[in-house]
């Protein structure tokens, strides 16, 4: 079966671009990994995340030997990326260099996706809650700013499949990282003394306040937990299941 894919709405407008976040559909993978498992820090077998990472790149139109990882940590180290390659400690990339796709891997996790037409430059983020709390997307936009000239209100944003509020319960301590503002809605449900964060308004505000306009922002309206047909969740299936990669790049010339 050919990999199944998510195209964000608001790229397609974009030809030069490649950008996609994975589902579980259509790899080779057994068990709690099936399908389209693309995670190698799984239990799964190399092999088959291999022949996996080969499926997608094929039905995406990209060149396997083209990507750009990382072993993520939770963090908010950024990479400006100039060659393909495995790293370590990043959970961020930004180039402007084409025919670079740069790869985010997640199962409840936001994977966050920024293109910047003018300049051709693009970014991937890892925003889970610790690097939501540590403002990680708006360091993205920033860098990307700073090293391309980037303007953020020329930018566009996908915001990839994570867990929903409703399914994301955090302790007091983690709530803490979130102070609300008297101004905004709190990113937080309002179930009596429990709190249920909502990760992708936390960061689709960041991305408001980064500079880019709210109409160039698309939200994918999927829940890692909850669309178990369609989704790995690292909460939901007790830490036993695959990844899914959400990949941006730039067509080479």
């Amino acid at each position: 079966m050919t990999p199944e894919y998510i195209v964000p709405h608001s790229f397609r407008q974009f030809g030069e671009l490649i950008a996609l976040q994975s589902t579980r559909t259509g790899g080779v993978s057994k068990g709690p990994y099936a399908a389209l498992n693309l995670g190698i820090n799984t239990r799964d077998s190399a092999e088959m995340v291999h022949e996996n990472t080969l499926r997608l790149c094929a039905a995406a139109g990209i060149n396997p030997e083209r990507l750009v990882s990382s072993e993520q940590v939770h963090g908010t180290e950024i990479l400006t990326a100039e060659k393909p390659g495995r790293y370590q400690g990043y959970d961020a990339f930004i180039t402007g260099k084409t025919d670079l796709h740069l790869c985010i891997f997640t199962a409840d996790c936001y994977p966050v996706l920024i293109f910047d037409p003018r300049h051709h430059a693009t970014g991937a983020v890892h925003a889970g809650w610790k690097g939501s709390a540590g403002r990680i997307v708006m360091k993205t936009v920033a860098a990307m700013q700073k090293n391309f000239n980037s303007i953020p209100a020329e930018c566009f944003a996908y915001i990839g499949t994570g867990i929903s509020s409703a399914a994301y319960e955090v302790g007091l301590d983690v709530a803490r990282e979130f102070p609300s503002d008297s101004c905004l809605p709190s990113p937080f449900s309002t179930d009596e003394g429990r709190y249920m964060l909502d990760l992708g308004m936390v960061n689709c505000r960041q991305l408001i306040d980064s500079g880019i306009p709210a109409q160039n922002i698309e939200r994918s309206q999927f829940c890692s937990f909850g669309d178990s047909s369609m989704f790995f969740s690292y909460r939901r299936d007790n830490g036993i299941t695959g990844r899914m990669v959400s990949i941006i790049g730039v067509r080479p010339q």
